[in-house]
């Protein structure tokens, strides 16, 4: 294997100093080496402490709060995240997650027997037992199209997907930043042809807000569910169901409460639906109008650029120590803050647990298909030596992990 170099891509001592200002921010451990921002996100101290308050009102007067202040809260942070994704405040509803958000889509579509949900071999695992529930319940298929690799030209995608369109496909189900695999997908490519076609398109938008810029209402997606607690860096359990004005009336809530056949009227039948239900915290929802003013006072997007510098910094590193080219191009079309670096064979679960015992660098070592991978996340907490201490771990580490 060659040795690593941990020189830096694009990223000079200034953008080292304002990521050093932001760690002292976060509420992170300062001996953890914290590379997995993308499985559930980290809150920065005056966010968290926004999130606090809002419990801590709560339970100053339970009745005051949700039963006479709720809704109007509600509304005023779904019109400050509706604003920071590009639609109107009323097709959109906060939900605890993406998964929850499609879910209620999933189950709520007319899916008939012989009926096809198109997706890639790029999804996340959670909703792709998600949509092989629903196929199976409703006598439909999951088409499953594989993208070719590496990931470099934007029509080659939407090719590939094509090839699994029959007269029978009723969904498109895409990520736009994947999971297991981090590639920012051609979305708006593949959502207009869905268009053309009279398909209906779920976007499992997880990783892109607070990642990449959302224009929903462009976009001209039919359902999309978003995160907030990952990259907006919100508390947890904040996340968001858009719909389609046209298409509100398809949803069915999972849980049928008050929102259901009101009996006052309220932002819209969609809103109501899935927003009025039994006693729940509502703080982390609360928390997300704190979670986009942190990040417009700090100048986000030069920070969401040098985090992709490091990342860059991380996949150049990697690569020299396994000799294996990454999964897609070195373009910021296909990737963020996120990149997942394939490894020879190797014990990943060892790797992972030497890695954070013996260097403290909190990372995920899988697999994706049958590919050993490593994904890394950057955030604005993180800096060049956090990405140094990687590659020499890795470098370190890997020979003594190789499968013989």
């Amino acid at each position: 294997m060659s040795s690593p170099s941990a020189a830096p891509v694009a990223y000079d001592d200034a953008a080292e100093r304002r990521h050093l200002a932001l760690r002292q921010e976060f509420l992170l451990d300062p001996d953890v080496v914290f590379l997995n921002h993308g499985s559930f996100g980290a809150c920065p101290r005056p966010v968290f402490e926004r999130y606090q308050q809002w419990q801590r009102e709560l339970e100053r007067q339970p009745v005051e709060f949700l039963s006479r202040r709720e809704r109007g809260l509600l509304a005023e942070a779904r019109a400050a995240l509706a604003g920071y994704v590009g639609c109107a405040a009323d097709d959109l509803v906060y939900v605890s997650n993406v998964t929850t958000a499609l879910n209620i889509v999933a189950r709520s579509l007319p899916l008939e027997p012989g009926d096809e949900i198109l997706t890639t071999d790029h999804e996340y695992g959670a909703l792709e037992r998600t949509w092989t529930f629903v196929a199976e319940h409703r006598q439909a298929k999951l088409v499953i199209q594989p993208l070719p690799l590496p990931i470099t030209d934007p029509d080659e995608v939407v090719d590939a997907m094509w090839a699994g369109f029959t007269p029978r496909t009723r969904v498109l189900f895409l990520s736009h930043i994947t999971s297991p695999t981090a590639v920012t997908l051609p979305i708006e490519r593949l959502i207009a042809r869905a268009r053309e076609a009279g398909i209906w398109t779920v976007i499992d938008g997880a990783h892109a807000p607070g990642q990449i810029d959302l224009d929903l209402s462009g976009l001209e997606v039919d359902f999309y569910g978003g995160n907030c607690h990952k990259w907006l860096s919100s508390a947890k359990g904040a996340g968001f169901l858009y719909v389609r004005p046209e298409l509100q009336h398809l949803i069915e809530p999972l849980v049928v409460s008050w929102g259901w056949r009101p009996g006052e009227p309220g932002p819209s039948v969609f809103v109501d639906a899935i927003e009025r239900q039994a006693t729940h915290d509502i703080a982390a929802y609360l928390s997300v109008p704190a979670a986009i003013e942190y990040q417009r006072q700090r100048e986000w997007p030069a920070v969401r650029a040098e985090c992709h510098e490091l990342a860059r910094m991380a996949r150049r590193g990697i690569s020299k120590i396994t000799e294996i080219d990454p999964l897609v191009a070195d373009d910021p079309r296909w990737f963020a803050q996120m990149a997942t670096l394939p490894l020879p064979a190797c014990d990943g679960a060892l790797l992972k647990k030497r890695l954070y015992d013996e260097y403290r660098v909190e990372i995920p070592v899988g697999a994706w298909g049958d590919i050993p991978c490593l994904r890394v996340s950057v955030q604005g907490y993180n800096t060049r030596s956090d990405i140094e201490r990687l590659i020499d771990a890795v470098h370190e580490l890997l020979p003594g992990v190789l499968s013989a």
